[in-house]
């Protein structure tokens, strides 16, 4: 926050920085994944990396106009905060994968499996 907007009088609190950071995580370490996001008519199952993709863009698109705007306009919203979180959690994904890549594609696989109608894992 300091470091986008030096001459703000307002403190920046909260968590969705960090919450920014998982999902950029979870992009790298699941990108075949799969999400529900619900729709105005319906639930609807979308590949995570599309819906990270669009909700990215929204937080770049918003970040801009609040830096060309007098920052009021931003609604007090930490556009910058989601922006960085979620690239630190793309970098912090990358170093994990780094390390340990065969961990990480275990978690993958288990990540893949769901419940039949019975209520088995497959």
């Amino acid at each position: 926050h300091i470091v986008i907007n030096p001459a703000s009088q307002i403190p920046t609190v909260g968590a969705s920085g960090a919450i920014a950071g998982v999902m950029g995580a979870y992009l790298l370490l699941f990108p075949r994944a799969r999400v529900v996001t619900i729709l105005p008519l319906r639930p609807v199952e979308v590949p995570a990396v599309v819906f990270l993709g669009i909700w990215f863009a929204i937080q770049l698109y918003s970040g801009t106009v609040s830096l060309a705007t007098d920052g009021a306009r931003a609604g007090g919203v930490a556009w910058w905060a989601h922006i960085g979180g979620f690239i630190v959690g793309v970098l912090w994904a990358l170093l994990l994968r780094r390390f340990n890549p065969n961990q990480l594609s275990e978690q993958r696989q288990r990540s893949y499996r769901y419940y039949d109608d019975y209520n088995d894992w497959r």
